[in-house]
């Protein structure tokens, strides 16, 4: 939040394109001109402009078994993951599956706790007490090759649909889906389904899962979120933004992001994914509020334990700071033996913000072992780091998995230290080859007449933004008129502009560490800041939501 070493970079200001609607608003035609946007049809997101989905390998001859199947009147058992991007894809092929005449179509996700990640042999009996004769992996699989192995053994079929990074060697599935394989000419680095009614669950697990906001996946979260908007949206998902409090009619893709997903999440963290999966099932809505219900009280108890987290995770980054010297590491691990396997990941990725520089936090899942979860920076590939430690010594890691930003991985509890170092050690050379994780783009300065609830709205609207097509960040520098603190860890500020015409409010989240006593800031500053409206007794206000305070 407030760091000396960050150093800005404005986006250059490209010429504004004549194939815009010279109608929009002033601010956003300058930033869709710095995201490469040129023409209008590249803002229009029909669906008829997805890449085709036989552009994705192996799709037909998924189809063809699909169809065996159906002809077979067979049973057919979705094998998911316990978070919010396996849950929205559990229920979509769940769904998908029974619209299209499929006899016996069920799920079974692994609970984190007794059997980790993915298709394994564990899973597999599991599975069999079922007796289906198809097993459909969603957003897992491709690095299952010993439950694989176990289901053919069973006599049940496999079709793997994923999308993480596959290892050196694929399962022996009857197919396998998955954009990453090596040598796929697919454009789009997410699973792409051309099925309208579904859209509003894809959009959810696009936003839930960080992917690259690419071409493809804005069609596919526009389309999703003017499902929503619209009412024509799973039951599940509008339980989830009521009791958020978050409008349906105006919904965005943030709103997915912070609001439905970290609730999905939850159950998948403290307990069992089945509750989030059944409520994106359900058609009744008494149903699907009861369990969202359920769910916000498991994302209350998550933010809790995440809270108590938080703080030691802080003091562990201090000590390690104080141990080199003011040295930052260029790779950082974190452990606790009373952390939470569930939510250590939150906490990796929260110190990962804090520290711009990727962050492992690991909790203890036995006697001997621990579980980690990776995240990471834009140009640090996480899995790759993770892939080349592995390679230079193949005793540190049991197994790993992931994509880019995020990965999880198992080693030993004697090995921590080894790979602590290791890690560190190859994340600085990642990083020399990526430049300073210190630079922050913005979208440079605001005119006094920019900063106006007009500009937030066109924004606002201006979606869907995520990784790859950045929400939009201004920088400028303010004078702070007052300052307070409302609920224990956040700044309320008062602003106004050097030259001292308007003034304006705005938010700085969890801007006070309880464990690092500060002054509350006064005078001038240079602000990185979103900009957002803000409704207070039913009026529509203008917020400046700061990311980072740096000095003048």
């Amino acid at each position: 939040m407030h760091s000396g070493n960050l150093q800005v970079v404005r986006r250059a200001v490209c010429a504004l394109a004549p194939g815009l609607d010279a109608s929009l608003h002033p601010v956003l035609l300058r930033i869709y001109a710095s995201r490469g946007i040129v023409s209008a049809a590249q803002l229009g997101q029909p669906l008829h402009a997805l890449l085709p989905i036989g552009s994705l390998e192996s799709v037909a001859a998924a189809a063809e078994l699909l169809a065996v199947h159906q002809r077979q009147g067979a049973s057919v058992l979705v094998i998911g993951d316990f978070d919010a991007d396996g849950a929205t894809s559990t229920v979509l092929i769940v769904r998908a599956l029974r619209s299209w005449g499929f006899a016996a179509v069920d799920f079974l996700v692994p609970n984190r706790f007794e059997f980790g990640y993915g298709l394994t042999p564990e899973i597999v009996a599991l599975a069999a007490q079922r007796n289906p004769t198809l097993i459909v992996t969603v957003d897992n699989g491709i690095s299952s090759n010993a439950g694989v192995a176990a289901a053919r053994a069973a006599g049940i079929d496999v079709l793997i649909t994923d999308h993480h990074l596959p290892g050196a060697q694929l399962p022996q599935a009857n197919v396998i889906v998955n954009p990453n394989l090596p040598g796929s000419q697919f454009a789009s680095r997410a699973d792409a389904l051309q099925a309208a009614e579904l859209m509003d669950l894809v959009a959810l697990g696009t936003v839930a899962d960080v992917v690259p906001f690419d071409g493809n996946n804005r069609i596919l979260v526009s389309q999703g979120l003017a499902r929503i908007r619209a009412g024509r949206c799973v039951a599940g998902i509008s339980a989830l933004l009521e009791i958020a409090r978050r409008e349906r009619s105006s919904v965005v893709a943030a709103d997915l992001g912070f609001a439905v997903a970290p609730r999905l999440n939850a159950a998948g963290r403290l307990t069992d994914m089945s509750i989030g999966i059944r409520c994106l099932l359900a058609d009744d809505p008494a149903q699907a509020r009861a369990l969202a219900l359920e769910l916000d009280a498991l994302n209350t108890e998550r933010r809790a334990i995440e809270a108590r987290m938080q703080v030691q995770a802080r003091s562990a980054v201090r000590a390690l700071q104080d141990l080199s010297s003011g040295v930052r590491r260029a790779g950082v691990c974190l452990f606790d033996p009373g952390w939470h396997q569930g939510v250590v990941g939150l906490v990796a990725s929260r110190v990962k913000e804090r520290l711009r520089r990727p962050v492992i936090a690991f909790a203890p899942c036995d006697a001997v072992s621990l579980r980690g979860s990776a995240r990471s920076i834009p140009g640090v590939h996480i899995r790759d780091v993770l892939d080349a430690i592995a390679a230079r010594d193949g005793t540190l890691i049991q197994k790993f998995g992931g994509h880019a930003m995020a990965a999880g991985l198992t080693l030993s509890m004697a090995a921590l230290d080894s790979f602590a170092r290791a890690f560190d050690a190859e994340c600085e050379r990642a990083l020399a080859q990526r430049g300073s994780p210190d630079l922050i783009e913005t979208d440079g300065e605001l005119s006094c007449a920019e900063l106006a609830l007009p500009t937030a709205q066109a924004l606002r609207e201006g979606g869907p933004w995520g990784p790859g097509f950045p929400e939009p960040l201004f920088d400028g520098v303010f004078r702070i008129q007052s300052a307070r603190v409302v609920g224990e860890r956040h700044l309320k500020l008062a602003l106004t502009a050097p030259e001292g015409r308007g003034q304006f409010d705005a938010i700085a989240f969890n801007f006070l560490d309880a464990e690092e006593p500060e002054s509350l800031p006064r005078g001038a500053a240079r602000l990185i800041y979103r900009l957002e409206s803000n409704e207070y007794l039913g009026e529509r206000r203008l917020q400046v939501v700061i990311e980072h305070l740096l000095p003048a």
